[in-house]
């Protein structure tokens, strides 16, 4: 096992200075980011339950710790910069940071701690993202669904859109591009069987078909779904319609609909791997903006973790600036404002690459790259 003691013996002196002023600081605002965010929310959202659907206040706190995980996992890029921020602040305005200078270290090397702290936590951010929040979430979504006397099952699949897109043929049974070929819908998944099915096939130009059955089973042997008890309108094209009931119907769909009932509606509740496999899902059904989609989540499930090094490297620039002052208030509103430019600078990028605009990985990444442009030039800024 690692000695924690030894290790931070052999760290040297100043390293050691600095950690322990950037940790207070940290751990504070750890605390209060977590503190705000829980309570906008999940706490406002568990009381009006508690008030009115008779949620008992012991389900309500379990929730809330469950839901944890999820809100401290955003508070820690925030956390870093309000962090770094104030620590540097602090010490430059103590002079403490131009002592140090005079005696020849760079403010390179002063910022090194807050830059390893903050690579720390990018390792942290993403192992909660990818391990522990998925997990909690969807327990806290149980754990609240059967305390509410709501089946756990029903609540998951619930209004599954599946679209399969590909070629489009004519009457005469030719090629005429590529589209929307079929669109499954049901209401409810539960136990493996899909409820109140509704499948529209386009398949066809000028031909529609709809196939509407109480119940599909998706059937390995066949590779086909299996319709109970529907009927199927056809729209022909010189504008006659026909209606054929059955007891039993195969049509050839792939199990895609089975997948993405299985699949956690929101991508922030997915694994890496769970994402990855539902973009394949898209991409294989022809669904390309959803598969964009997915891929710009993945990317960003590796640079939400990153932007803990971006926010070290901003703050820690700005802090040790000569004669910087900031107080506690200043740092927080300073460091909203920060957070605030960086979401929507990276929010526009991430539609450009659900757009198809930019590649999904420039799409992602470039918000970073150009944040940590800015935190280069402001350290270089405060080196001089």
């Amino acid at each position: 096992m690692i000695n924690l003691s030894s290790l931070q013996r052999k760290l040297p002196l100043l390293d050691r200075w600095l950690f322990g002023e950037l940790t207070g600081p940290l751990l504070f605002a750890i605390a209060a980011f977590t503190v705000v965010s829980l309570s906008v929310g999940v706490m406002f959202d568990l009381v009006r339950r508690i008030v009115e659907s008779g949620l008992p206040v012991t389900v309500a706190v379990q929730v809330m710790a469950l839901k944890l995980p999820s809100f401290l996992v955003i508070s820690f890029p925030m956390a870093t910069l309000m962090a770094t921020l104030l620590a540097y602040s602090r010490l430059s305005a103590n002079s403490e940071l131009t002592a140090l200078r005079s005696v020849g270290v760079s403010t390179v090397r002063l910022v090194a701690p807050a830059l390893v702290l903050a690579i720390l936590l990018t390792g942290l951010t993403l192992v909660f993202n990818d391990v522990i929040v998925p997990q909690a979430n969807r327990s806290a979504e149980s754990t609240l669904q059967r305390a509410l006397g709501r089946s756990l099952a029903t609540e998951k699949g619930k209004d599954i859109i599946y679209s399969r897109f590909g070629r489009l043929r004519g009457s005469d049974d030719e090629q005429r591009g590529r589209g929307l070929n079929q669109l499954f819908y049901a209401r409810r998944f539960e136990k493996g069987e899909m409820l109140d099915v509704t499948v529209l096939d386009f398949s066809r130009v000028g031909f529609r078909q709809m196939l509407v059955a109480e119940k599909a089973l998706w059937q390995e042997q066949e590779a086909k779904w299996e319709f109970l008890d529907g009927q199927i309108l056809t729209l022909n094209t010189n504008g006659s319609t026909t209606r054929v009931d059955f007891d039993r119907y195969l049509y050839p769909l792939s199990a895609g609909p089975l997948k993405v009932a299985r699949l956690p509606r929101d991508a922030n509740n997915m694994t890496i791997g769970e994402a990855i496999k539902a973009r394949q899902l898209y991409v294989e059904a022809g669904n390309t903006k959803e598969a964009r989609r997915l891929a710009v989540r993945i990317q960003e499930k590796f640079t939400f973790p990153v932007s803990c090094l971006v926010f070290a490297l901003i703050g820690s620039s700005l802090g040790s600036r000569p004669g910087s002052r900031t107080s506690r208030s200043q740092g927080f509103g300073i460091s909203v404002l920060l957070i605030l430019g960086y979401y929507v600078l990276s929010f526009s990028f991430s539609s450009l690459g659900v757009k198809g605009t930019l590649p999904a990985a420039a799409a992602a990444w470039l918000p970073v790259l150009i944040s940590l442009g800015c935190g280069g030039a402001l350290l270089r800024q405060a080196s001089r």
